[in-house]
């Protein structure tokens, strides 16, 4: 199998900066690449329009027999999620190399 694809967003995300990302996911799960990790190491802030983008391409992935996993979300995006209760949708891990080891090799 091979190895996740990594996508690293950066800054904020938001209505006015969020087009990156989509266009990304977007274009590796047109390419048929289901299995994903969005590492927030360079990102300080998520809207609900970022968070609306990750669970589009969440379930895209789902539907292919992928996933979407998140790593590296600072305490600030980690609360937001968990407000959301997006914190029980995604697999959050600490840091990208525990998300990869999750995959099947």
């Amino acid at each position: 199998m091979p190895q996740p694809v990594l996508i690293v967003p950066q800054g904020r995300l938001d209505a006015a900066s969020v087009r990156p990302l989509q266009a990304e996911l977007d274009e590796h799960l047109a390419n048929g690449s289901f299995h994903l990790i969005v590492d927030f190491k360079d990102t300080r802030y998520i809207s609900s329009n970022g968070m609306r983008i990750l669970l589009a391409a969440h379930k895209q992935s789902q539907q292919h027999g992928g996933s979407l996993k998140l790593c590296s979300l600072n305490p600030y995006i980690l609360e937001i999620f968990a407000m959301a209760g997006f914190d029980r949708i995604f697999e959050i891990f600490d840091t990208y190399e525990q998300a990869t080891a999750t995959f099947p090799q």
